[in-house]
């Protein structure tokens, strides 16, 4: 009887810890994403990512808790941008390149400790992305390797369509790995970007090796192997092409409203004081524009000025140029790419000599930094206080 008593309380603390912070607003039907049967949590993070583009955008940097340019697989949270302003980045960007195939990913960081800085992350109350630069399937070369028509390969019914569903199954294996919580672990919510930049021909889909039906099919197929196949549910998916001309270029290899939650950008073209940066403003407002139109979210999915020798270039190219727009400027993010050393890097260090512009920018109203973050994985949680940050500076 005891026992019985023990087990009987035991199972409504677990009710409680599982259901005692869902208000009303938590039991709504989902939001209209790719995946009706996303946990709460992606639910959440969706809704609070469209509440808070009206007003912030979050600062996001890749390999963030990785390492830094002079240091490396450090073990107790360090950054280089917390070692510049004191915060970490609002989002955390992850590449599961040779995911399956290495113990480490194609910029050589640990997958086991990759998965313990993303449950941090999600932990601090922070975002964390995933690309994913996908080896050729047809000759087991890099995502750089473009000899083959790989797309048609890896379709149901091409000669490598096997190992691609393989491959699949690993990620599928390595997003539900991804749980956090007390007595009842969830899924975190991971924003995953595949297949990106395809309108640009660096890598094997991109659009002059594969049709745009061709890169549709394979969007679809995967979102779908996924959700369907392997119960995935704790995924948004982000569409992210190269520079783009015009709203009808930007969509002509998208897989359809029903296959994308967030519209994104990768544009290290127009932030660099060789070429136009009001062309940066441009292609933001058609993004927002079109992900208005959809009912979804924007957001500047990688950006950066390589080595940063620009000593203003934070507040005088990157921020002056969202902010200009008061609808370029609602996007929900932006990120830039990873510190590997002295001559590769997006984001300041201690002593370099952006590191005192970063840190304006950094305390910037629009700007939120992970401190600053509302409670994302709430439904409801995302409204931050109304400021001025889309006057222009």
């Amino acid at each position: 009887m005891k026992g019985l008593k023990f087990f009987l309380l035991l199972l409504s603390v677990v009710a409680w810890f599982g259901f005692a912070d869902q208000s009303d607003s938590d039991r709504r039907d989902p939001p209209n994403m790719v995946d009706p049967n996303a946990n709460r949590q992606t639910q959440a993070l969706y809704e609070n990512l469209k509440e808070i583009s009206a007003e912030h955008i979050l600062f996001g940097h890749q390999d963030d808790l990785a390492y830094g340019v002079t240091w490396k697989e450090w073990h107790k949270k360090r950054s280089d941008v917390k070692d510049v302003c004191g915060n970490y980045p609002a989002i955390f960007g992850w590449d599961i390149g040779k995911l399956g195939k290495l113990d480490r990913n194609i910029d050589t960081i640990r997958f086991a400790s990759m998965r313990k800085w993303m449950l941090e992350a999600y932990k601090m109350g922070a975002v964390n992305t995933v690309s994913w630069h996908a080896d050729n399937f047809v000759t087991d070369g890099s995502s750089w390797d473009v000899g083959q028509n790989v797309v048609s390969a890896i379709l149901p019914g091409g000669p490598q369509h096997g190992i691609y569903t393989q491959q699949l199954d690993v990620l599928a294996e390595f997003f539900k790995s991804l749980r956090k919580g007390f007595l009842i672990k969830q899924n975190i919510p991971i924003i995953f970007r595949p297949f990106h930049e395809q309108t640009g021909g660096w890598f094997w889909w991109g659009q002059p090796h594969c049709t745009p039906e061709e890169y549709k099919d394979l969007w679809r197929f995967t979102v779908e192997y996924l959700r369907d196949k392997k119960g995935v549910h704790n995924l948004l998916y982000c569409y992210s092409p190269d520079v783009f001309t015009d709203k009808e270029h930007y969509l002509q290899c998208y897989p359809g409203d029903e296959y994308v939650d967030i519209l994104g950008l990768d544009d290290y073209h127009d932030v660099s004081p060789e070429n136009d940066p009001s062309e940066l403003t441009r292609r933001l407002r058609l993004l927002v524009e079109m992900a208005d139109e959809k009912s979804k979210v924007a957001a500047l999915t990688e950006t950066g000025l390589e080595g940063i020798p620009v000593a203003t270039w934070w507040t005088e190219y990157l921020l002056k140029n969202i902010k200009v727009d008061p609808v370029a400027s609602r996007i929900a993010w932006v990120l830039v790419w990873r510190n590997a050393n002295s001559t590769h890097h997006y984001a300041p260090y201690p002593g370099h000599l952006s590191a005192p512009d970063f840190m304006e920018f950094s305390r910037d109203s629009i700007i939120l930094m992970e401190e600053e973050l509302p409670k994302l994985y709430k439904i409801g949680k995302g409204k931050m206080p109304k400021t001025t940050q889309n006057q222009q500076p």
